[in-house]
């Protein structure tokens, strides 16, 4: 072979050996592999890259499985799911009150009225407006609203009630008159099914048709046409734009926004006809200049039935407002939906205090804007058995008992003798009872030299607090509210029940300052009742609905908390049974002939009088005022109480009438023996007691006006009457130190002329102090 050909042959030969020497590692490689141990960062992502990949696809294959399942799961409840018929709705029923007994009518709180009408009736402005109010893209969705749906469920999540919103009409039609209105994914999911159902076989025609034949309006009146003719005294067919807006808007909240209401109504209302007017020009249904020409619509005088007349009236408003906010029942539930409302009152009771009221509130000129409030609680229960909120509601829509605010006078002083009792001081402890006596802590203003004196000036000698309660004696609890802190005071008055909002620690909260509702001190004197256990107080024992497959089913729960030791509170009411038995409301504890307990008060200038009292079964507080436009005035120049009306006077009356009639047939309990707690204390500041007789003769000398004084003016003597007639004072009650009072320099009506020093309230058994007779003097 030449040396060419091999040249040529080794040339050829070097590639191979090569390739032989390159498979080598692709051999180790292999061994490497089936060993279990990648040889490359790329050979070991892709070996870590085939598990994920093949969890993928069990994931979504699992995932498209669950999917084809739930839209056959939708698909059958869209085929299953039944289309509700607008008549449905036309099963609704008046709602009925019932008396504790359950059979007894009380009072209804509607009577249904619906007409229906077709599409072509209703003009296209109506429709527009109520579009532009409800659901301004109606015509263009699917019957469900995803932005609403998205809330309502996050409301669900987060337990919030107020959540949601958006509904489309459609939503609503079929919430309102398909489902109940229960809060659960269930009924949301319901009613997202049946609104697609009905959005696919009605036209939006149909559907808008069904809903303004059956939303509710207020007034009594579901569906357009009758609302039309509640409101506007027409059919809908001549409705004006500016009067079709109006009716688009109530229906968001058709008892709140019904401008004939009141004031604050008729101000929401005309705010949500603006938003539906400028919803309508903004959706291309009115021109701006149409819109500025709308001038808001006067509407009709009500003739829903707006409930029972005279006192019973207050009972059924405050029933709503209990079934609205309690309860979170809707208008139209409680309008519509048949309920079956059995309240704690009871009958014999109701019945009782509208005859003593009758008996006992002067008429005649000077008496015309008497105004009286009264309530009765269940101690340990907190059922609210009778209550008086005015005359007439239908006259009158503003109830005594639970919105009307006065001072409470002397019946403020039991918080301070419990605070005391609290801190171990006895009921036996004596203290200066002479009048008047200065203090430090009641220094201000125009009072620089502290004064505080009792009514008429009226010296007691040194006295237990048992008889400086059952003669509510101003400078012995003010002695002690100084003692205890007046922050006690308030502390013990908040843990009886009585709102703290508005409560002043200063030395004068001790004679009354603090302003209160009858229903607050209702509550708080039945804690004291309750043997120191507080309620909380409601006006309905259940609900229940005639209509098929109503959720509505509610049982009241009382709810009960103890607050103070038994033995504290047997003390204190020991203390309050001196009241009927020998202090200012004797004349209770001689008519009613069974043990009891209870506080006179009469706050200053006589602009409010109270008798709040108790016995172990039953709880009664009665407030008094006048009312003139608004505006509280003195309780005076009224036929039989000139010169004014006391605690211990008409409001004592009025107590002891009712409680006779409610207490006949129930057995008479006594009170619990009282404890003794504490010790008998001598007070750390004393001053010279005019005199130690507590039998002493009212002092002569005349009250100077040349400071105003502290005198609480619900103080009643004990003692038998003098021949010496007494001068009621207008001196102002002790203000908060830093502020002055303003001076007076006479009673509140005439100069006091010859009268006898005995009130009415501690006339003998039998004597009632009937109008006409001589004018009481100031009583506790």
């Amino acid at each position: 072979m030449s040396e060419r050909s091999r040249r040529a042959a080794s040339r050829s030969a070097r590639p191979a050996q090569t390739s032989r020497r390159a498979a080598a590692p692709r051999g180790r490689a292999a061994a490497q592999s089936r060993s279990g141990t990648p040889r490359t960062r790329a050979e070991a992502r892709s070996r870590s890259a085939k598990p994920r990949r093949r969890w993928g696809r069990v994931i979504l294959l699992t995932l498209l499985t669950l999917g084809v399942l739930g839209l056959a799961g939708l698909g059958f409840a869209y085929a299953v799911t039944p289309v509700p018929q607008p008549n449905d709705a036309a099963l609704a029923q008046a709602s009925v009150i019932y008396y504790a007994d359950g059979e007894t009518e009380l009072d209804r709180l509607s009577e249904i009225n619906r007409d229906s009408v077709t599409t072509d009736q209703i003009p296209q402005h109506v429709r527009d407006a109520v579009i532009a109010a409800e659901d301004r893209t109606f015509y263009e969705n699917e019957g469900i609203s995803v932005r609403g749906i998205g809330r309502a469920v996050v409301g669900l999540v987060r337990g919030d009630s107020t959540s949601g919103g958006g509904l489309t009409i459609t939503q609503q039609y079929v919430r309102n008159f398909y489902l109940t209105q229960e809060r659960s994914y269930i009924r949301k999911a319901k009613e997202i099914m049946i609104s697609l159902k009905i959005d696919g076989e009605l036209s939006k025609d149909k559907i808008l048709e069904n809903y303004l034949n059956t939303i509710y309006f207020g007034r009594g009146a579901s569906g357009i046409e009758t609302a039309s003719q509640a409101y506007f005294d027409k059919p809908v067919s001549e409705v004006t734009v500016a009067e079709g807006a109006l009716l688009a808007a109530i229906i968001q909240r058709p008892s709140y926004l019904d401008p004939a209401v009141g004031t604050e109504n008729a101000a929401a209302a005309k705010t949500r006809w603006d938003y539906v007017l400028d919803g309508m020009v903004a959706t291309g249904a009115l021109s701006q200049a149409d819109r500025d020409a709308a001038q808001f619509p006067t509407v009709a005088p009500s003739r829903q039935y707006r409930g029972a007349a005279g006192p019973l009236g207050h009972i059924t408003n405050e029933v709503k407002r209990e079934l609205t906010g309690r309860l979170g029942l809707t208008d139209a539930q409680i309008e519509t939906g048949g309920l079956r409302i059995v309240t704690t009152i009871e009958k014999k009771q109701q019945d009782a205090i509208a005859a003593a009221v009758q008996e006992w509130l002067p008429t005649g000129e000077g008496a015309e804007d008497l105004q009286v409030g009264a309530m009765s609680i269940v101690p340990g229960d907190g059922a609210v058995t009778m209550m008086y909120g005015g005359a007439d509601f239908q006259q009158r829509q503003f109830n005594n008992a639970t919105q009307a605010s006065m001072q409470a006078g002397s019946t403020w002083k039991p918080f301070t003798l419990l605070a005391g009792i609290e801190q171990g001081i006895s009921t036996k402890s004596r203290y200066d009872g002479s009048s008047p006596q200065f203090f430090e802590e009641f220094e201000s203003v125009g009072n620089e030299q502290g004064r505080v004196k009792n009514f008429n000036d009226r010296s007691f000698g040194r006295i237990d607090l048992r008889q400086a309660t059952a003669s509510s004696v101003n400078t012995v609890y003010a002695e002690l509210n100084l003692q205890v802190g007046p922050d006690k005071t308030t502390e013990a008055a908040v843990k009886a029940g009585v709102p703290e909002e508005g409560l002043e620690n200063n030395p004068a909260n001790v004679l009354g300052t603090a302003t209160v509702r009858v229903q607050d001190m209702a509550r708080a004197y039945a804690t004291f009742a309750g043997e120191g256990v507080r309620v909380d107080p409601y006006l309905i024992k259940s609900v229940s609905s005639v209509i098929e497959d109503s959720s509505i089913d509610y049982t009241a729960e009382p709810t009960t908390e103890r607050v103070f030791d038994a033995d504290i509170i047997s003390d204190l009411v020991d203390a309050m049974q001196e009241v009927t038995k020998t202090g200012s409301g004797a004349y209770a504890g001689e008519q009613l002939g069974r043990p009891s307990a209870g506080k006179t008060g009469t706050s200053e200038s006589f602009r409010s009088a109270w008798f709040n009292g108790f016995v172990p079964q039953l709880e009664t507080a009665v407030g008094m005022f006048k009312d003139q436009n608004g505006t509280p005035v003195e309780l005076t120049g009224v036929p039989g109480w000139e010169q004014g009306i006391t605690g211990g006077s008409v409001p004592l009356r009025i107590w002891t009438a009712y409680m006779q009639a409610a207490l006949e047939g129930v057995e008479i309990v006594d009170f619990p023996p009282p404890a003794g707690t504490g010790e008998d204390n001598i007070p750390t500041r004393t001053q010279e007691p005019t005199t130690e007789a507590t039998t002493e003769e009212p002092t002569t000398e005349e009250p100077t006006t040349e400071e105003p004084t502290t005198e609480e003016p619900t103080t009643e003597p004990t003692q038998p009457p003098t021949t010496e007639p007494p001068a009621p004072t207008t001196e102002p009650t002790p203000q908060p130190t830093g502020t002055a009072p303003p001076p007076t320099t006479g009673p509140p009506t005439s100069p006091p002329g010859p009268e006898p020093t005995q009130d009415p309230t501690d006339a003998a058994a039998g004597q009632a102090g009937p109008p006409g007779g001589a004018p009481p003097g100031r009583g506790g």
